[in-house]
């Protein structure tokens, strides 16, 4: 494990706190901007970010079958970054909402909020973990390939912007490592 991953700090937060809707805003206008940007050459308005926080509420990242997950690096007041977890069933959680600040990242905050969601989801019981994510999102579609996930068949092609999804494994030995 690298200083840079060690640094980070990583605990469960009301997903209704005004740092985690802040946190889920920033993730939505980043995603949303980068979407706006590649098919309509601009970035979105707050009445579409609106929209869209109206339309995939992040209100099931909560006990008993959800999780926000929220970093700060070096002690820092101020989160870093989030991520959530959902548990789809018995034994599948499904990742979603992974955002580090823009500040922040480079720091390995990704791959300790990676690492923090497999850890949760190995304590729900779960044996495998899944997610989807967007073609253009060249950045998380590399860190989950250096991470283990590999292309698995659609579970939610109803999302609409669900481009590719991906799954792992959470084996024995990676609870025990």
């Amino acid at each position: 494990m690298t200083d840079a991953v060690v640094s980070w700090t990583i605990a469960p937060q009301p997903v209704g706190s005004p740092e985690s809707a802040a946190l889920l805003r920033e993730y939505l206008v980043d995603v949303a901007d980068r979407w706006y940007l590649l098919h309509h050459g601009r970035r979105t308005t707050p009445g579409e970010i609106e929209h869209h926080l109206a339309e995939d509420p992040s209100d099931d990242l909560a006990p008993p079958d959800g999780v926000l997950l929220v970093a700060r690096h070096g002690g820092e007041r101020a989160a870093g970054g989030c991520v959530g977890l959902r548990r789809l069933d018995g034994r599948t959680a499904e990742l979603t909402r992974m955002y580090v600040r823009a500040g922040r990242r480079g720091l390995g905050g990704a791959e300790a909020l990676l690492a923090a969601a497999e850890a949760t989801a190995r304590a729900w019981g779960a044996g495998r973990i899944v997610l989807n994510t967007r073609v253009d999102l060249v950045e998380a579609r590399q860190l989950y390939a250096r991470h283990g996930f590999t292309d698995i068949p659609a579970y939610d092609a109803h999302r609409p912007y669900a481009e590719v999804w991906l799954g792992k494994t959470l084996t024995v030995e990676q609870v025990a490592g």
